[in-house]
């Protein structure tokens, strides 16, 4: 059985409650297909990103059938949108080794959409090869649940790029646009992140322009919707404004989505406030990447 002691997720529970105090209705009924409107302020989609953010950097790697579980578990307690897993090298991440299987043990739920986080081509190679081998009339095994979605990643630095991915973010840029484009020519939505958008580990302040043209890029590759990191967890109120004013004046903010840590729930209120409806969350406050 699963050793988590609950895995109905901790950002639920917060905007409820949120929400409650700022006297707005509170839903998680829309799936992955359908985003948040900008139009629509009694809405927030949360994206649960916990059996791959919040995992990839337990000491040792989790069991596909564990984690299959925790994601069936996670669609039994209402979450609509689930990043079920990476196709990134289990090289570098062990902790992702295994995804293929973990989407073939995951039960379908009709009102839960699920994505994955591709890399580069051979990932999207991957997810590919499993959506098309699943559906072959040949094919005896169980099919996954409808992957409708990838997500892509780069930062708003070169230093954390680099030691993240081993490229520049132009260089990461330049990998991922043709990943991007054979996704969307494939029927696959595509969801860009960014992280690092107030500081940066190694390199201090990140300026918000910086921020701003790495987004552009990413919505001019095809993403619908993108996902700001405030991946050091020291982004306040202050600094996220003006971050998302410069960021505002070339996308429309009713596509960016905020990524922020648990122990800054404030930020999480003032977003929604400032018309933010989309939210990243993570279960047990196990978000951290490898590197930091």
């Amino acid at each position: 059985m699963l050793s988590y002691p609950s895995v109905t997720s901790s950002c639920t529970r917060i905007l409820r409650s949120t929400l409650k105090t700022s006297h707005k209705s509170f839903s998680t009924s829309q799936p992955i297909l359908s985003t948040a409107s900008s139009t629509n302020p009694n809405f927030v989609k949360i994206v649960e990103v916990g059996p791959r953010d919040g995992l990839q950097n337990e000491p040792k790697p989790i069991p596909p059938p564990i984690k299959a579980e925790l994601i069936n578990k996670l669609a039994i307690a209402g979450m609509r949108n689930i990043e079920a897993g990476s196709f990134v090298s289990p090289k570098w991440v062990p902790q992702m080794a295994g995804t293929a299987e973990v989407l073939s043990l995951i039960d379908s739920f009709p009102k839960t959409g699920y994505s994955v986080l591709v890399p580069n081509q051979k990932g999207l190679d991957d997810l590919l090869d499993i959506l098309s081998s699943s559906t072959s009339p040949n094919s005896h095994a169980k099919p996954p649940p409808p992957v409708t979605e990838i997500a892509i990643f780069t930062s708003a630095t070169d230093v954390f790029s680099l030691a993240n991915t081993n490229v520049s973010v132009s260089g990461s840029l330049e990998r991922l646009a043709p990943v991007a484009r054979r996704a969307l020519d494939a029927g696959l939505k595509v969801r860009g992140y960014v992280s690092v958008v107030v500081t940066c580990p190694f390199s201090g302040r990140v300026d918000p322009r910086r921020v701003r043209d790495v987004s552009k890029e990413l919505v001019q590759m095809g993403c619908y919707e993108v996902s700001l990191g405030d991946t050091t967890g020291a982004g306040t109120p202050a600094s996220i404004r003006g971050m998302l004013e410069e960021v505002a004046k070339e996308i429309d903010v009713g596509i960016l989505a905020g990524h922020v840590r648990f122990t800054r729930l404030y930020l999480i209120l003032w977003l929604i406030q400032y018309s933010f409806g989309l939210c990243s969350s993570t279960i047990r406050m196990v978000q951290r990447l490898p590197i930091l």
